[in-house]
């Protein structure tokens, strides 16, 4: 993205020819890897026109021509947001706060990206859509909920997209498609027309191919509306990548906190991850090996997530469509939705405490982004809510609590499972540490050179 910037300025490429070639490889692979659920194909080349005529007259804004993607669970003007569900839904009358700053920033918006239903899932499949494909391998998940997104990125179909995450939705699906995904502060993109999203557990984020774009991404898209309850000061997440980290005292974890389900790490998933700690040795940072005490974090999480799901699926237009599991949610948010929802918001503080003791200590924290590798496509299909549930866990145990703390994380590529399915490690840190987090990831990626590794020619 930062070369197409370039590129733009300079006139050697035009925004009409950037939009034209990511809308003929979305044509090309939407039978395959079905990345879009929306295509806005007339629109944004009617945008990239009018990119063009603003770089004729010299004008410069930070992504001016740029044609991105942004997932399904955000308001685009005249689009509907299906947010994966069946059924018609009305168009918007106005961009969401993110989109918002994306078009001011002078981003060309080609279409909108598949989820799975409300974003529940770590896999993007659904009656209302069909699967979305990873493109390292399309008989295996991209994950989810961002799955459209990180796909849409992976195979080169747009440079960055946007996503969100409320329980690792940016950074499992970044995980799987060999992506840097920044899972950013709560409030550093607005979620708005939502004051704030699934009571405080999701937050938008960015998906891109390398930190650098990840990072001018996340400094167009972010900044608050007026309604927001979050509103964290701004950082200057590009300058960050380019400053060196310094030496880190680094603790690595392959702790995972209780949820009263079994789970177990995949050998090949700690193996790269292993690998990746001792990249970051070699490059001159202190790895201890040291677990955050979590504690009872995982009882704040259900009434928070299911009362979210509660309120947003009882806005859909016919409750019969939803997905059986999406029903049993609501009934649960409705359970939970009351004094369980109260004592959860209540508890977040005295769980900041508790994990945040590790950052007396240490400067980040090292985990896994997932404990398997990337799940195979209808691996979760026609289950019940409860065996969901366990799969769920048992395949992405690590994300979730950083959703609950509100604090920030970067997933980076740590490698390959065998038979060539990629694999991530998180980068977490306390309040507002997306900086320090950027900077050592922008350290690692220039000894790992992710980006010159591509998934194989996407298919029809």
């Amino acid at each position: 993205m930062a070369e197409m910037v370039a590129a733009l300025r300079e006139g050697s490429l035009t925004a009409r020819q950037l939009t034209e070639r990511s809308l003929a490889r979305i044509a090309a692979t939407q039978g395959g890897l079905n990345a879009f659920r929306i295509v806005r194909a007339e629109a944004a080349l009617a945008e990239a026109q009018a990119a063009d005529r603003r770089l004729e007259r010299g004008e410069r804004l930070p992504l001016l021509g740029v044609p991105l993607a942004v997932k399904d669970d955000m308001d685009v003007a005249g689009e509907p947001t299906a947010f994966g569900r069946a059924g018609g839904f009305p168009p918007q009358t106005v961009d969401g706060e993110a989109v918002r700053r994306l078009r001011a920033a002078g981003a060309v918006i080609v279409g909108k990206t598949q989820t799975p239903e409300l974003g529940q899932w770590p896999f993007t499949e659904g009656p209302g859509f069909g699967e979305t494909r990873n493109p390292w391998d399309p008989r295996y998940t991209p994950g989810g909920s961002s799955g459209g997104s990180a796909a849409a990125v992976a195979a080169g179909l747009v440079p960055a997209a946007l996503g969100s995450d409320g329980a690792g939705s940016v950074r499992i699906p970044a995980a799987w498609t060999h992506l840097v995904g920044i899972k950013p502060q709560r409030g550093r993109i607005s979620t708005w027309p939502a004051p704030e999203s699934f009571h405080g557990l999701t937050v938008n984020g960015v998906l891109a191919r390398t930190v650098a774009d990840a990072a001018l991404l996340l400094d167009a898209a972010s900044g608050p509306d007026p309604g927001d309850l979050h509103r964290p000061e701004r950082i200057a997440a590009a300058e960050a990548v380019g400053r060196p980290p310094g030496r880190l005292r680094i603790a690595l974890s392959y702790g995972m906190p209780f949820t009263a389900s079994p789970k177990s790490l995949d050998p090949s998933v700690r193996s790269a991850v292993d690998r990746l700690a001792g990249q970051l040795e070699a490059l001159g940072h202190e790895v201890v090996p040291e677990d955050p005490r979590y504690g009872p974090i995982g009882l704040t999480f259900v009434p928070r997530a299911t009362a979210g799901v509660r309120e947003l699926a009882d806005r859909s237009p016919d409750h019969a469509l939803l997905d059986p599991r999406t029903r049993g949610a609501m009934r649960t948010g409705r359970l939970l939705g009351g004094r369980a929802l109260r004592i959860s918001r209540r508890a977040e503080g005295a769980l900041a405490r508790r994990v945040g003791e590790l950052f007396d200590r240490f400067d980040v924290l090292l985990t896994p982004t997932t404990a398997t590798p990337p799940l195979r496509i209808g691996a979760l299909s026609g289950l019940g809510a409860l065996a969901t549930d366990r799969a769920m866990i048992a395949a992405c145990p690590y994300a979730w609590t950083w959703n609950v703390l509100g604090w920030p994380g970067v997933n980076v590529p740590a490698g390959f499972a065998p038979g060539g399915l990629p694999v991530g490690a998180q980068l977490l840190g306390p309040a507002h540490a997306e900086p320090r987090l950027l900077s050592l990831a922008a350290q690692l990626e220039a000894a790992e050179g992710w980006a010159t590794h591509w998934p194989p020619p996407p298919t029809a």
